[in-house]
């Protein structure tokens, strides 16, 4: 079953998320139904944003964010992390070979290291850290790890499918976490993205990086038509920041709403 965000986000279910330029100037999403199973009582509804570089996660996040205020945790990319910590000294050894992938050629290694990050992540949610709030918003969860590691392993040992792999790899993070109550995919055109990305950067793509973000892409797209109750799939195509961000929290919006409703039947 599934709940409308609003009357201007009219939802529709794409599973396949086509490229494309829309046919009209709505971005559309679905809300999967409400779901109680597995669900932490007490544990605020956690929403993971995904998709490809370039597609305008980050901003959508940060949007979400301030406009929710006290009532929503932001959780930062592992990227984005400040250098001083942790996560971003790890980031930091990971990324000091200069790929964008993060690869430093042993690409077993990075997977564990980028799954101990987030289960640390998780761990460090204390109580005390989560009072008042009601909605954890995370920008790139462990689908994020499953994809990009899975383009990247495939890309090295191209025998072994890179779906595959991706399943192995949050068939592991499901044993250690809870995997999000919702998780939000915001696709788009892909030769925007990266131009959009490697102009972010300061950089020229390398090939080898540009086949992991095609792979990554078409990774994100299975995951989400294979688990459609946990994946609303928003297509950002010809879409800025401003609509983007409105659409990603409008449907947090309505993820939050249809889990009081849920709570209290």
């Amino acid at each position: 079953m599934s709940t409308e965000v609003s009357e201007q986000y009219r939802p529709r279910r794409d599973d396949r998320a086509a490229v494309g330029a829309p046919e009209t100037s709505v971005i559309t999403a679905m809300v999967p139904g409400a779901r109680r199973a597995g669900e932490v009582p007490g544990r605020p509804l956690w929403v993971s944003v995904e998709g490809i570089n370039g597609v305008g996660k980050t901003t959508a996040v940060r949007t979400v964010a301030a406009s929710l205020g006290s009532r929503c945790l932001r959780l930062e990319e592992l990227t984005d992390q400040a250098a001083d910590t942790l996560p971003g000294q790890v980031i930091a050894a990971l990324a000091a070979g200069g790929d964008v992938c993060l690869r430093t050629g042993h690409p077993v290694v990075e997977t564990l290291a980028l799954l101990a990050l987030k289960f640390r992540e998780l761990e460090r949610l204390t109580p005390e850290l989560l009072e008042g709030v009601e909605v954890i918003v995370e920008d790139r969860g462990v689908d994020s790890v499953a994809v990009c590691q899975g383009a990247i392993l495939h890309d090295e040992h191209q025998a072994t499918p890179a779906r595959a792999v991706a399943d192995q790899i949050l068939a592991t993070a499901r044993r250690w976490r809870l995997m999000p109550d919702a998780t939000l995919l915001l696709t788009g055109d892909r030769e925007e993205c990266k131009a959009r990305f490697g102009a972010r950067i300061g950089r020229t793509l390398p090939a080898s990086a540009l086949a992991v973000i095609e792979q990554t892409d078409q990774l994100y797209r299975e995951l989400a038509a294979a688990e459609p109750d946990r994946f609303t799939v928003i297509d950002v195509t010809g879409h800025g920041p401003e609509e983007t961000g409105k659409a990603v929290e409008d449907t947090v919006r309505a993820l939050v709403a249809q889990r009081e409703v849920s709570r209290a039947s």
